[in-house]
């Protein structure tokens, strides 16, 4: 997918958006929090994912299979990997680590970009 980058008084420059793949690296669970307050009916863990599960955002969109949620946490952290950007912080250069917000049960995601 290619975009053009728009900047006052300049010419557009015509900008790569690389796919983004996206890694289950952790399934946390927060034992006492959970034990207080979740409902009977919630699993200990999320039951969408698992560890090592592999997805791929092409063009910046959700993959399919995705959950909303997550994906609303992550999407500008894919988002940025996708348009080139890098994170100073994370060691290598097109990786981040991001997660769902969920109080519950978060999953961590390796979000790493796919190099043309």
């Amino acid at each position: 997918m290619v975009f053009y980058s728009l900047q006052p008084n300049r010419a557009p420059v015509k900008r790569l958006v690389n796919d983004v793949k996206i890694t289950v690296v952790a399934m946390l669970k927060p034992g006492k929090v959970f034990d207080e307050l979740a409902a009977d009916t919630v699993t200990p863990e999320c039951a969408r994912y698992k560890m090592g599960g592999e997805y791929v955002s092409k063009g910046m969109a959700m993959p399919d299979e995705f959950c909303s949620w997550a994906w609303a946490d992550i999407q500008r952290d894919v988002a940025h990997l996708a348009m080139g950007g890098d994170f100073p912080w994370i060691k290598e250069p097109g990786k981040m680590v991001s997660c769902c917000t969920d109080g519950l049960r978060p999953v961590v995601f390796k979000l790493e970009r796919v190099e043309p």
